[in-house]
C-alpha cells in the first residue's frame, strides 16, 4: 500500500496539515476545509487557471470548473 504522502498532490509542503508533516494522512486537511467550507488545495490542481483564484471556497471552485467547461 502506498504511503499517503505519495498520494497527496499538494505542493505546499510547509503547511502543517500536509501529510508529509504528520502521520494522519489527508484527514487533518479535509477536516479543516470542511469546517471552513472550502475545497482542498489539491483539487484546484485539476482546473485550468486555478492559480488566479480569489479563495478556496466551494463557490470559487465551482465557478472555475464551469468556466473551464465552456
Amino acid at each position: 500500500m502506498k504511503n499517503i504522502s505519495e498520494f497527496c498532490t499538494c505542493k505546499d509542503l510547509d503547511c502543517p496539515l500536509n501529510p508529509v508533516n504528520h502521520d494522519r494522512g489527508c484527514s487533518l486537511c479535509i477536516q479543516k476545509n470542511l469546517k471552513q467550507r472550502e475545497i482542498p488545495n489539491c483539487f484546484f490542481y485539476l482546473v485550468d487557471n486555478a492559480e488566479k483564484r480569489a479563495s478556496y471556497s466551494f463557490e470559487e471552485f465551482a465557478q472555475l470548473v464551469l468556466k473551464n467547461k465552456a
